[in-house]
């Protein structure tokens, strides 16, 4: 992609590197600028296993978005949505059940710009940008009170995410906030950055990211990953590695333990 086409929003910053377009960058999508592909390639470089680590987060967002589906789930929240990419969620739960609504809530600006371009035209999803650490902003939000029914199921998504927000951010009462705000019978579905995987080379590419203007990642052992579903239900196998989370083919899980170790994952029922 160029850096200079004219559809950039006038408030991206294209000298900064931002979380949604290395990500992108790394599952092998085009919306990304210089400065995130440098930082991507770095990341690469010293954790090779970067690249896998984001397809295969993906693909236990498809897995978890079936479940949910199965579950009898229509409507979805995906927070920390990214840049839209090959298999999105609408397009998996609408894939399974036509008449499934979803809200996508990102803070950068050029994935709000391309999740809106995508969705053009169906009225059963919708694009919000906002942070996740403004919970209020989001819940209350016109399009979440056009798309969502809070009387009914909802399937909340926060995939690679909550590891950006650090412990003086209170996450716990974060998620807490969102707990209480899904009817009985909601799902929640979180991956998170392993605590007992990091090394010095994942520490010095995070905060690389941090140092270049991007948010730090706070790596957490299982027992803090779990407290963020509180007293749901943990639908099993329970909080385990992303790969092993129901893995129903090649595509979900690597040959690499270590790229199968990267992250916790696990998917949440409300009683």
């Amino acid at each position: 992609m160029s850096d200079g086409q004219n559809w950039i929003p006038q408030s991206v910053d294209v000298s900064v590197p931002s979380v949604a377009r290395v990500y992108d960058y790394l599952l092998g999508g085009a919306h990304n600028f210089a400065v995130d592909r440098l930082m991507g390639d770095k990341a690469e470089e010293m954790m090779p296993n970067s690249r896998s680590a984001a397809r295969l987060n993906r693909a236990f967002l498809r897995r978890a978005v079936r479940f949910m589906t199965d579950q009898g789930v229509r409507q979805f929240l995906d927070i920390g949505s990214g840049i839209p990419t090959v298999a999105n969620v609408h397009e998996v739960a609408q894939d399974e059940a036509p008449e499934c609504r979803v809200l996508y809530v990102d803070r950068d600006p050029v994935a709000v710009a391309h999740g809106e371009l995508i969705v053009a035209g169906n009225d059963k999803v919708g694009v919000l940008q906002a942070d996740m650490r403004d919970p209020e902003s989001i819940l209350t939000s016109p399009e979440a009170n056009r798309l969502l029914d809070f009387d009914q199921p909802i399937g909340l998504l926060m995939l690679f995410m909550i590891h950006w927000v650090p412990e003086d951010a209170d996450p716990q009462g974060l998620m807490k906030r969102y707990r209480e705000a899904l009817p009985s019978g909601s799902f929640l579905a979180i991956s998170h950055m392993a605590g007992d995987h990091v090394n010095d080379e994942a520490r010095s590419v995070t905060d690389r990211l941090a140092k270049s203007g991007g948010d730090a990642v706070t790596y957490r052992d299982r027992s803090e990953i779990e407290g963020f579903f509180g007293d749901f239900d943990l639908v099993e196998p329970g909080l385990v590695k992303f790969a092993e989370w129901r893995p129903g083919g090649p595509g979900d899980i690597s040959d690499d333990p270590a790229v199968n170790n990267v992250a916790f994952a696990a998917v949440g029922r409300k009683p």
